[in-house]
């Protein structure tokens, strides 16, 4: 999500935040969180029935454990301010949960040095950390990217054969660059570098961007990443939701309209849950019904947002795209299908409210989504409900 010392990303693109698609279908749908208005239920291509465990927060921050930063010569205390913002995976009959973690080398957003942790979970619920991240910067060829803001806001998803990538923001308080990392293992890691760096002759790799969901299925019991018509596919972006394809996972090409510019495919919407902002969440679904993607959206201010939602609150909405053409909107809810509402998710860096999804597996015949709670602290819902 958003760093408070980043630049606009409107100012970057050069696109308006009102500006609405004429194109995009808008289905209605009054549930507005896990548990509200069953009467009343979303509409069959969308995922539902999520509910808070009783347990949450699932993971909260702990000052108890460090490690020895390179790069700040000392021993850190890693995950001592904030956890948060996690991508989820299920490896070897557990789920992973690979979370943000900041230090107290800063105050305020973006101004702490971000690393990944790992937690892991033969329920879901109750995780098991490692005292020491598993992703950070370091003194490597991508130092320039990721430091000193570090390594944030991970996705993560499994190729059929084994390989996990992972989609992150490279963060060195200048520029934020969607960046890619590989393992085989989830502890060990590849670093990659930005994701557009070839693209186009180099045109958009040092712009603003973040937020990558590649494509995915469920086969059998697991969530791998499949190609779209021949190719992998992702949906990424903040301001805007765009795509880009690869060939090989590593390597992404960013879609252009007629013009040359970025392809728009959803856009924030006045007076609705999503006016400021629309960021990509979990790695998108592809199933019989298109290609889902659950996105985090951010209400705008007074006289532009939704006004029942607190001004600049972060949740959670769902957008359906064509399976044979995955730029084209098939259906968007008009409300969240997911809002913050527990206290665990009002109080703590982003205090207005937010509930931000990233991870989304399935683990013994349930869903589980994973989110961060106001910028601080990681927490899951769980459907039981068939998709």
């Amino acid at each position: 999500m958003v760093s408070k010392p980043l630049t606009n990303i409107t100012m970057r693109l050069n696109i308006k935040p009102g500006f609405f698609l004429p194109f995009i279908l808008l289905l209605s749908t009054t549930a507005t969180s896990s548990y509200a208005q069953k009467s009343d239920p979303l509409p069959n291509w969308a995922m539902s029935g999520f509910e808070r465990v009783k347990q949450n927060p699932i993971i909260s921050p702990d000052s108890t454990t460090s490690f020895y930063s390179v790069l700040d010569n000392k021993q850190v205390a890693w995950e001592s301010n904030d956890t948060f913002n996690p991508a989820a995976v299920v490896k070897d009959g557990k789920i992973v949960v690979l979370y943000r973690a900041e230090d107290k080398s800063g105050v305020g957003i973006g101004y702490r040095t971000s690393r990944i942790g790992y937690a892991e979970s033969t329920d879901g619920i109750t995780m098991k950390r490692r005292d020491k991240p598993v992703f950070y910067p370091g003194n490597d060829d991508q130092k320039e990217n990721d430091w000193p803001g570090g390594s944030e806001d991970p996705r993560v998803a499994v190729a059929p054969d084994g390989t996990y990538v992972m989609m992150y923001t490279s963060w060195n308080r200048k520029v934020a660059r969607l960046s890619v990392a590989t393992s085989k293992d989830l502890l060990t890691w590849k670093k990659h570098g930005p994701a557009f760096a070839k693209a186009h002759n180099g045109r958009f790799r040092d712009i603003f961007h973040k937020s990558g969901s590649i494509v995915t299925k469920l086969v059998g019991d697991q969530i791998q990443i499949t190609k779209v018509n021949g190719k992998y596919w992702m949906y990424w972006g903040e301001n805007h939701v765009y795509a880009a394809t690869s060939t090989n996972l590593v390597d992404w090409e960013p879609l252009l309209n007629s013009k040359g510019e970025l392809l728009e495919l959803i856009s924030p919407r006045k007076g609705y849950f999503d006016s400021a902002l629309t960021e990509c969440g979990p790695p998108a679904l592809l199933t019989d019904k298109g290609i889902l993607l659950l996105y985090n959206g951010k209400n705008g201010v007074a006289g532009v947002g939704d006004p029942t939602l607190n001004p600049e609150t972060y949740s959670a909405g769902q957008v359906l795209f064509y399976a044979q053409d995955p730029t084209k909107v098939k259906g968007r809810l008009d409300k969240p299908f997911f809002k913050p509402e527990m206290d665990y998710e009002k109080a703590g860096q982003y205090a207005n409210g937010t509930v931000f999804i990233e991870g989304l597996v399935y683990f013994k015949s349930k869903w589980f989504l994973y989110y961060g709670c106001a910028d601080s602290k990681v927490a899951v819902a769980v459907s039981s409900k068939p998709y």
